[in-house]
């Protein structure tokens, strides 16, 4: 799979020893498990991976990215426990 991905993103060109293997480093290895959580864990296709991480390995945030605060949390956990508690009702 690593070797497909080099092919498909222009930011995993990993150096390569002088027997042929492949050396990554740190911060390619960090691009990779993103990559990976994206794919999935996120369901990304490639062009959605492709608009989230520069060519040059930088992750990009969206603009629609949206900061919850956490009074939007609780009001959201605060509807979610009265509907399961209705359904538990149903039972």
């Amino acid at each position: 799979m690593l070797r497909f991905w080099e092919t498909e993103f222009e930011f995993l060109k990993p150096e390569k020893s002088s027997s042929g293997q492949r050396l990554y480093l740190k911060k390619e290895v960090d691009l990779i498990l993103e990559l990976k959580r994206l794919l999935y864990i996120e369901k990304f296709t490639l062009e959605g991976v492709r608009k989230r991480i520069s060519h040059r390995g930088k992750i990009l945030l969206n603009d629609t990215t949206k900061v919850c605060s956490d009074t939007d949390h609780i009001g959201l956990l605060r509807e979610i426990r009265i509907e399961l508690q209705a359904l538990r009702c149903q039972l």
